[in-house]
């Protein structure tokens, strides 16, 4: 009986001897990870050199500073085995949307306006197609965190959240910030989507492509707080949208009922090292190796091979995982995805 234990002890030990001399990002690691588990398929997405950049942008999200405080969900209808938001409202090209963060640290900010925006969208049944400006939260929301360092989802939410009356008028407009806070229209980088375009441009992340500018070459920079259109033809406070009254989502089912009824929600991961070479697959982390918080969004749900899943959006380009997406363990609140998740309403004065 003590020999078997020190075998499998001289085993263990090897393991760990081997693991801990490869690079994360190394194809040693992306092998191992893969001799290791079936669920999902490790691939080539970064280089080694690449690693402090990488590790910094995983680490956007900070936590919560505030207890708990969960509003009653209310939900309609039965929950579907399977559901894709991007077939719920094909008409809304937001939620098929792929955005990226550049070296900034914007998940935060990112995958909120993401989620935001699909909500414009359906709510106003497809009447208005615009793009919540993730610069404009970035930037400007100082109590949310610091820009490309951090920040906290609920916080992005609560800036967009309306307060005081229900439809400004024109002549309070000066007085706005006493009772709005709120987030112009704007798009990816020199895309003319609105406001406040993001303003740092693509870069490369990954190794497939070269077309772009690489994420070392570049500043990191959060930019400016200016609370005025980038482009000439629009007003600032013209191009504000708001939300309503903010929610955090506790459980499975209140998240499912959620998408279902209002459209993707923002939520949040814990990164391990083995995740930034997710493929394909529902991911489960074969590592004990943590890296930060980074945030993400959640548009829908379903079950491949047995194992439920939520489907995701992230924010790194289409160059990384499965074309931008990925998809990740539901119902044991894998990588804390079920623990941060937040939404609201869109306020949408012109339709009310």
């Amino acid at each position: 009986m003590f020999q078997v234990e020190l075998v499998l002890a001289i085993q263990c030990f090897l393991l760990v001897g081997a693991l801990a001399s490869y690079h994360p990002l190394s194809d040693e690691y992306i092998e191992w990870i893969n001799q290791r588990q079936s669920h999902w398929r490790a691939g080539k997405n970064f280089n080694t050199s690449e690693w402090t950049r990488v590790r910094n942008m995983a680490s956007g999200v900070w936590p919560q500073s505030f207890a708990k405080a969960p509003v009653k969900v209310r939900g309609n209808g039965v929950i579907p085995e399977f559901f894709d938001a991007r077939m719920a409202w094909p008409q809304c090209a937001s939620i098929k949307q792929i955005w990226d963060q550049s070296h900034c640290g914007s998940c935060w900010a990112f995958s909120a306006a993401a989620a935001m925006s699909d909500r414009i969208c359906i709510h106003s049944k497809g009447r208005l197609q615009v793009f919540v400006s993730a610069e404009d939260l970035l930037a400007c929301c100082s109590e949310c965190g610091d820009g490309c360092l951090g920040g906290e989802i609920p916080r992005a939410w609560w800036y967009w959240q309306a307060y005081g009356s229900k439809s400004p008028k024109k002549e309070e407009n000066v007085f706005r910030n006493l009772y709005f806070e709120g987030i112009v229209t704007g798009g990816l980088y020199n895309s003319s989507q609105g406001c406040k375009d993001y303003s740092l441009p693509p870069c490369e992340h990954h190794i497939e492509r070269q077309s772009r500018p690489h994420c070392d070459d570049l500043a990191l920079q959060t930019p400016q707080c200016v609370r005025k259109c980038y482009s000439t033809s629009l007003q600032y406070e013209d191009s504000l949208t708001f939300g309503g009254q903010v929610k955090q989502f506790l459980t499975v089912e209140e998240i499912q009922l959620e998408i279902l009824e209002n459209g993707p929600v923002e939520g949040a991961i814990e990164v391990f090292d083995d995740f930034f070479s997710y493929k394909y697959g529902v991911y489960k982390r074969t590592s004990h190796y943590y890296i930060g918080g980074h945030a993400i969004k959640i548009i829908g749900w379903g079950t491949e091979k047995g194992i439920p899943y939520w489907l995701c959006t992230n924010s790194w380009n289409n160059d990384w995982g499965n074309r931008g997406y990925f998809k990740i363990i539901r119902g044991e609140n894998h990588c804390g995805v079920e623990d941060q998740v937040f939404a609201s309403k869109p306020r949408i004065v012109d339709l009310e």
